[in-house]
């Protein structure tokens, strides 16, 4: 239970993350204002505090294998927001970045 409930806690992260990130974009790149850029940075903040909710008490291995979510999660995100379509590259980095993260956070400990 605890990986699962890990796992989804990294989701959530990379939704916040990732959702913050395109909300500024949206709000000084595509120029749409002020209240998505403030929304934005909301949803940076909630990245941060789901991140405490990890199970593991090492801020640099939860914030490490996180890096493989979130690279995972922004192809996914372009895909699916932005009409992305990431060549077999950009899917072998992923599950490149997806492998470090169980190699990271999962592997036994001794």
């Amino acid at each position: 239970m605890t990986v699962a409930r890990s796992l989804l806690l990294f989701v959530v992260a990379a939704l916040a993350e990732i959702g913050g990130a395109w909300l500024v974009w949206q709000g000084v790149r595509e120029q749409r204002g002020l209240l998505w850029v403030g929304a934005g940075f909301v949803a940076l903040g909630l990245y941060g505090l789901v991140a405490t909710f990890q199970p593991d008490a090492n801020f640099g291995r939860i914030l490490a294998a996180y890096g493989g979510v979130f690279v995972a999660g922004s192809l996914v995100w372009g895909m699916v927001v932005d009409g992305f379509r990431p060549d077999r590259w950009d899917l072998a980095g992923a599950a490149v970045c997806l492998v470090g993260v169980l190699v990271i956070m999962y592997a036994p400990r001794g």
